[in-house]
Formats: C-alpha cells, structure tokens, sequence
C-alpha cells in the first residue's frame, strides 16, 4: 500500500460541554404566581425552586447553589410598601455578593426601583409580566452572573498583583487628585470648606464649586454607585459632562436633565449615579438646587434642620425624565451640608451606622454652642466625629461640603474674608 493511500486514524473530537442548566429560585406569596412563574421558566428549560417567605429564601441560598433569585417585594408582613423585600435583598447579598436578583412586584414605583438597585437588585420588573420581556431579563442576569463567578475564579487562582497594576493605581490616583479643587474660590458672604476621603486608592465621589461670576457660583456633589476604579472611571466621565454644561444661566433642573440624557447613552448596566447641583445667586441669596436621588443635604437654621429633597431620580438610568427644582432664601448665620452616604453610612465595630440623625444632632448642638463657627471648623468635627465613630476604618468614598452664610465680606467670627486653602 503506497503512503497515499494509507490513513492514520484520528483522535475523536469531543464536543464542547453544555453549560449547566440554570436553576432559579422563585420567591411570591401568592400561590397562583408562583404556579405561573414555575411553568414559564420550566418551558424555558430551567430548573425550578419554589419559596413564599424571605426565611425560605435565605435558608434556601444556604442550602443549594442558584443561578438567580425571582423575587416579589412584598410578602405577608407588608404588603404595599416593599420594604421586607429591600431588607431581602440586603440579606441576599450578605450571603452572596454575585447572585443575580430580578425584582418583581405589582406595587412599583421609581423610587422603588432605584432602592432596589442601590441595595443590589439586577432589574425591575412590574406585575403583571410580560413573558418574553421577564424571560430576557432572566437569561441576560444569569449570563452576567455566571461571568462574574467565573472572573472571581480565575481571580482566585491568581491573586499575584503585579507591578505594573500597583503603577497604574498610583497614577489613576494622582489623576483624580488633580481632577479634585486644591482650592475653593472666594465667594463674599460665604464660607466654605470642604472634606473627600475615597475609601480606596481611588473613587467615585465628586464635588466641586465653580464660580462663574461675582454673582453666581455652582455647588455640586455626587456619588457614583460602587467603588474603585470603576466608579472612578464613571466619575471622570460625570465630571466632564457636567462641567460642559454648567454655566450661570444654566437652571439646575435643566442641567440635571441633561446629563442624565448624556449618561444614559454611555452608562454601563447596573450603574447610576446621584447628585445634587445647585446654583447660588450671591446677590440675592438664593440658591436653586435640583436633588437627583442624592443624600438631601441639611440647612441648619436657628437649630432646626431643613432637607433639600425637590429634584428627580437619580442619573444614569431613566432617560427623560423630567426634574423639577427647589428654591431657598438664604440667610446669615445658616448653615448648608452636602455630603455622600459615605459619611451618614460609616460603621462602628458592631456594625450600626453613623446615621443622618446624629449628623444632624452634632450640627444642631454644635451651632448652638457656638453659632460663629466656620465652615472649617464644622467639618473637622463631623470628619473627627466619623472617624471616631467608625474606628478610623473607611468603608466607602466619603465627601462633605460645608457653607457657612455670612455677611459680606466678613466670616463667622467677623473677621474679613481672606485666602484659604481647603485639604483633602
């Protein structure tokens, strides 16, 4: 037999291995929903478990791996308000960070939506449901599930970081150090300082004070969901959105429409931030402000606390929508706070909250002891107040900016306004 026409057997090709049939665990009250839901994923070929409480859920998490939790917010304890199904997801998390959670309840709202993505839900679905619309959204949240797991095991197996990565980090912190004010313009009749401390090398809060003329100066905060280089990256992107449209006679409602259009074309899924934008008319002493999903900031006047709340969702997620604006006559002696959640959400060595109320209480007392305190001064006590609070430890990005109204050309204690650095 000639070599052209001899055949050597090859090794048979094996197929590539089916990945696993998905199991999603479905949680509802309502034993009709449960029936339906089960029957639709089933036909879908999934794999199917069935619970009607919140304990069921997470005695389930811990029994047995899942690929997605369907859940409704509202169970036999509260049946409007979705708060036993926000507290669930909380829970969820604490068990497992990358278990995806869709939310489906008939009681929905924007509000509620946004509070169940902040606290880690991966979408919202309104009752009743549209199958194929439900469908996509499970099939999506289980293949971004199932990726994140598998980065976190090869994450694992190679935890080595190299030099080059330690570079990059310590260059990204330089240049969002250098994107942050050195300084805070000087703004007759007002004192301000401020405070940012990211919880890593870098992060997603931003603030700034641009003063546009003699009469008018923009104050701005804002808080990107997460940490790290990714919120970093997303801040970098706010900032830059908001700066090209910020102006003197840009209406803070205006502008926080527009950068919401922005970044809902160039926003990453499960991302959003809020923020809250003001513009201050020095002459008149008012200021307006728009509050997109923000911490509202506090105006301490006389000892009593008013919230700035009047705004819109947060950014980054519903185009569109309108946001309305809020208007307040400033006066001598007030005191205005803006801060992120990193503040109010510090955590003690039990693991109970700073909270807002005792950030309230402290400025109330504080004002009242002393009512020239500058802006300075206030925020080294709520800074030292945190930091004692917490232990020195730094669990998400913190920023705080404190203003202080006063007469012109004078500041709290009545001596006359001069140059000041303000320290990170």
């Amino acid at each position: 037999m000639t070599a052209s026409l001899m055949h050597t057997p090859s090794s048979p090709t094996l197929p590539p291995s089916a990945p696993p049939t998905p199991r999603a665990l479905i949680a509802d009250d309502q034993p009709d929903v449960l029936i339906a839901l089960r029957l639709l994923l089933r036909n879908a070929g999934y794999q199917t478990e069935a619970v009607t409480s919140p304990a069921e859920v997470l005695a389930a998490i811990q029994q047995s791996n899942f690929d997605l939790v369907l859940m409704d917010l509202n169970y036999a304890r509260d049946t409007t308000s979705g708060q036993e199904g926000l507290d669930l997801i909380t829970n969820i998390r604490k068990l497992d960070s990358a278990l995806p959670i869709v939310v489906l309840t008939a009681w929905g709202s924007v509000e509620l939506a946004v509070e169940a993505m902040h606290r880690g839900g991966r979408d919202f679905v309104q009752k009743p449901w549209d199958n194929s619309r439900l469908l996509k959204s499970i099939n999506t949240q289980i293949e971004l599930g199932r990726k994140k797991r598998q980065q976190r095991l090869i994450d694992a197996e190679s935890r080595t970081e190299s030099d080059k990565l330690h570079q990059e980090l310590e260059e990204s912190q330089e240049i969002q150090v250098a994107l942050m004010p050195k300084a805070l313009p000087e703004i007759d009749g007002f004192d301000i300082a401020f405070a940012w401390k990211p919880a890593r090398s870098v992060g997603g809060d931003y603030f700034d004070v641009m003063k546009f003329s003699e009469r008018h100066t923009a104050l701005c905060i804002a808080d990107v969901a997460g940490k790290g280089m990714p919120a970093a990256l997303l801040m970098s992107n706010v900032q830059a959105v908001l700066k090209s449209f910020a102006s003197d006679v840009a209406a803070p409602g205006e502008l926080c429409a527009r950068v919401n259009s922005v970044m809902c074309d160039n926003i990453v899924s499960h991302r959003f931030i809020t923020c809250f934008y003001a513009l201050l008319d020095t002459q008149n002493r008012k200021l307006s402000y728009t509050n997109a999903g923000h911490c509202p900031p506090m105006l301490i006047r006389d000892g009593a606390c008013q919230r700035m709340k009047e705004g819109g969702p947060v950014l980054g997620i519903f185009p569109d929508h309108p946001y309305v604006q809020g208007e307040i006559d400033l006066r001598r002696g007030d005191c205005l706070v803006l801060f992120t959640d990193g503040v109010t959400e510090a955590r003690n060595a039990s693991g109970s909250e700073f909270g807002e109320d005792r950030l309230q209480e402290l400025l109330s007392q504080s004002l009242t002891v002393d009512h020239k305190l500058r802006a300075a001064d206030l925020r080294d006590l709520i800074m030292g107040a945190v930091n004692e609070f917490s232990g020195g430890e730094v669990y998400d990005d913190a920023t705080l900016l404190v203003v202080r109204v006063e007469g012109r050309g004078q500041t709290a204690d009545g001596s006359k306004q001069g140059s000041r650095n303000a320290n990170c």
